[in-house]
């Protein structure tokens, strides 16, 4: 804020303009001593003394300098520096120092008035040491002769109040007064004069004030006697008066003067010229000593000076020049060239955006140098800013808040005033007032989605990281540092299996994951900011274990003891495409990793024998031979399609036979050992007995299924469900919780094999492997709906 704003810090509390409008006023003569007591401060404000330091009372003076202050133990206003009052208000008969008392919790802001009152000082003094008058011998008695008049810089009745003269036969004093210029002296011829008696007579022209006690100042007046020329130059007015605008250009003609001469000759020629001792007018004017014309010389300015008052002489060029005097007034018109001032008396250093309507922002005072119209001001602000401009007493005006604010949509608001007068054309002037919004923590952090997916693959290293968090807080500073922590889960013991970097939001894994055991992870990060009281939101971290090949498959009953060695009969008579076995396996992994394969391995030479690499149906290629070997060892290898594949193994013999009767199924142990014929009857009862039960349950189940659904609820552990269809393919699938029960469609055994199944994760994959060994792989979506657990029966019964 520059100095000349500081001068013009005016500013009125819009609460209080009442109180604020009313002005305390103290009067203190000029000169007195620093620290002379102004007035009791506190007590005609009805401030108490006790919080004027708490509040910051202040003295603020439009002055260039501040001769004034508070005692704040005591709220009494002194002298703080000795002024003298003509230097304070220079050619003003009333000198008043105006001053504003600001506080603030509230703000208030009081006017204050100083009249300072003038001493007598100052003695009256004359411009010229000595005044020259030259009087003809045959002036008449009676006639008057202006003299210069004495200044005095007080004011009242401690300026000049009346002039002498000097004790002489020839003159006395005669002392006019004028409201506006004040008492000025004549010198009245009294009786003739002769100047072969005396041609000079020296006279003292005393001025005296009207102080208690009075001071004077005198001047010499040198009166030259004249002879004969006996008729002095008359104007043809004793006053002029003229206007004239402040921007005329030097040269500009503003009246002219006539003054006329009965005499001839030189006696009758006028000259004119400005009187000596008039302060300043030689500066700004000057006058044609031949034709009387009085044109511009200076710079003329409304805003210091309005009117000149200008003594102007007229003299004969006589051998003894007679003179007349005029009084000429120019009036100073004025135009509009100075633009309104802004001055920024007042200004919060920064605005909550919290603030309520009604908050006062800052104090504005508008001031224009120029008179009437021209000095007239409107200001106002944009129309789309939060805010209003209200004026109270004219040239004072509050910035106050009349909408609400948002740091988070405008930190910063450049409100431009501008202040236009009424002159023509108008001038105006613009500045910017810088409102910062303080932030208020009313965002809570926010993340990007409520959810977030990550994808960790079994049996990786614990302490890696698996994820990071981020949640973003549109706040500023402390509110807008956000901290990441984990919820507690009473499912999920989560200080075991996840942490989290508070700083950061990188989250790390404590453990190592097991996809057979552990599928999917459910837990809640909160992200918390650092304002008071703090914010926080949520967001659902979902881990998906993503699956490794790590269990090797597995072959099932009745070839899977471990040992043991299998075998199965066959007619010799069986044409190609005969059923010889079907190898069943599963394998505890999923997607690829659970899809299997099956190999056959034969003695050289026999190419008898195929399996079906997706089915493990073993049949024969062709018919039998008398070349072929009556028993033929088969090695049966099951692979997963996992990097790297895994594998199992096993070992079949097949024993041709002559007739069907002679079929059957042997499984011996190894080393082999005979079996009675009642043993094998009670195998062969158990198994028509298991057969025939699991064909009833079988039918029992089925019709319980479409008669009656029942709901149930997606489970957080899965395993690839494997389903056989009539055509002899196989479906692993993540994707249905299901229990199938299936039959090979070209076996004569008619086994069961019941897969159960939990639902998959959102990452499930359907993989389905045709009849044509061919496989395709889908990756289906997540899905929150649930899905109606269903059993699949199939059966296939054929003779042999």
């Amino acid at each position: 804020v520059s100095v000349f704003r500081k001068k013009l810090g005016f500013v009125v509390l819009s609460a209080m303009w009442s109180l604020a409008s009313a002005v305390t006023r103290y009067s203190i003569p000029e000169e007195i001593p620093v620290g002379t007591f102004v007035g009791n401060l506190a007590k005609d404000l009805n401030l108490k003394v006790d919080d004027l330091e708490a509040r910051g009372l202040r003295i603020v003076s439009a002055s260039t300098k501040n001769n004034f202050a508070v005692n704040l133990k005591t709220g009494v206003l002194y002298v703080k520096e000795t002024k003298d009052r003509e230097q304070l208000c220079p050619n003003t008969h009333t000198c008043t120092v105006s001053l504003e008392a600001i506080v603030n919790n509230p703000l208030n802001v009081y006017s204050i008035e100083v009249q300072i009152s003038d001493i007598n000082d100052n003695s009256p003094h004359f411009a010229e040491k000595a005044q020259y008058i030259h009087i003809s011998e045959l002036t008449l008695p009676g006639t008057k002769f202006p003299l210069l008049s004495a200044e005095d810089p007080d004011v009242g009745s401690n300026s000049v109040t009346t002039y002498k003269v000097s004790n002489n036969p020839f003159f006395g004093l005669e002392v006019n007064t004028d409201a506006e210029s004040g008492p000025s002296p004549e010198l009245v011829l009294q009786k003739a004069l002769d100047r072969e008696r005396q041609s000079t007579i020296q006279l003292v022209l005393i001025a005296v004030d009207g102080g208690k006690p009075s001071r004077s100042g005198t001047t010499s007046v040198i009166v030259t006697v004249l002879d004969v020329n006996d008729n002095a130059p008359v104007f043809s007015k004793t006053m002029y008066k003229a206007q004239v605008l402040e921007n005329a250009p030097f040269g500009t003609t503003i009246l002219k003067l006539n003054a006329t001469d009965p005499d001839e000759g030189l006696n009758g020629e006028v000259a004119y010229k400005f009187k000596q001792g008039q302060k300043g007018i030689a500066d700004k004017f000057a006058v044609n000593n031949t034709t009387g014309e009085i044109i511009v010389t200076g710079t003329l300015d409304y805003e210091d000076i309005n009117a000149y008052e200008i003594r102007v002489e007229a003299w004969d060029r006589g051998q003894s020049p007679l003179a007349s005097h005029c009084k000429v007034l120019i009036e100073i018109l004025d135009i509009n060239d100075n633009a309104p001032d802004i001055a920024l008396s007042s200004l919060l250093d920064n605005v909550g955006e919290d603030a309520k309507q009604g908050t006062v922002i800052a104090f504005i005072t508008v001031q224009d140098k120029d008179g009437g119209k021209n000095g007239k001001v409107h200001c106002s602000i944009p129309q789309n800013s939060p805010f209003i401009l209200q004026t109270t007493q004219g040239k004072y005006y509050s910035l106050v808040l009349r909408g609400t604010l948002d740091r988070e949509e405008t930190a910063q608001y450049n409100i431009s005033v501008a202040a236009t007068d009424e002159g023509t054309p108008p001038l105006s002037k613009t500045t910017v007032i810088a409102i910062h919004i303080s932030d208020v923590n009313d965002n809570a952090p926010r993340f990007q989605d409520s959810a977030i997916n990550v994808y960790v693959k079994e049996n990786s290293p614990a302490g890696g990281q698996i994820a990071t968090v981020s949640a973003q807080d549109y706040d500023y500073g402390e509110n807008a540092q956000v901290t990441y922590s984990l919820l507690d889960s009473p499912s999920v013991p989560l200080s075991t299996a996840i942490s989290i970097n508070s700083v950061t939001g990188e989250i790390y894994s404590m453990q190592t994951f097991n996809y057979e055991q552990v599928k999917t992870l459910h837990f809640q990060v909160m992200a918390t900011d650092s304002g008071v009281p703090p914010l926080s939101s949520n967001a659902t971290v979902n881990v998906f274990i993503l699956d490794e090949n790590d269990n090797s498959p597995v072959i099932l009953p009745p070839y899977s003891e471990p040992g043991s060695v299998n075998s199965e009969n066959i007619p010799y008579s069986a044409e190609a495409g005969y059923f010889v076995a079907k190898i069943r396996a599963v394998d505890a992994d999923s997607g690829y990793n659970a899809l299997l394969s099956y190999h056959l391995t034969e003695p050289k030479g026999t190419n008898l024998f195929r399996i079906g690499s997706s089915t493990g149906e073993i049949k024969t290629k062709r018919r039998m031979s008398d070349n072929d070997l009556k028993t033929h060892p088969l090695l049966i290898t099951v692979s997963d399609n996992g990097e790297p594949s895994l594998s199992a193994t096993m070992s079949m013999d097949v024993v041709v036979v002559e007739s069907l009767d002679d079929i059957k199924t042997s499984f011996t142990e190894v080393p082999v050992k005979e079996e009675s014929f009642s043993d094998l009857n009670l195998y062969l009862l158990i198994a028509i007995v298991s057969v025939s039960v699991i064909f009833l349950l079988s039918l029992v189940g089925l019709i319980a299924v479409k008669c009656y659904r029942t709901d149930s609820s997606f489970s957080r552990y899965s395993a690839p469900v494997i389903s056989t269809h009539p055509d002899g393919s196989w479906s692993f699938s993540k994707s249905t919780q299901q229990y199938d029960v299936c039959f090979s469609s070209d076996t004569i055994k008619s086994d069961v094999v019941v897969f159960p199944s939990p639902f998959p994760p959102a990452d499930a994959e359907l993989i389905s492997i045709n009849s044509g060994d061919t496989f395709t792989r889908t990756q289906t979506l997540p899905t929150s709906e649930k899905v109606r657990c269903r059993f699949i029966f199939i059966f296939n019964f054929f003779s042999p």
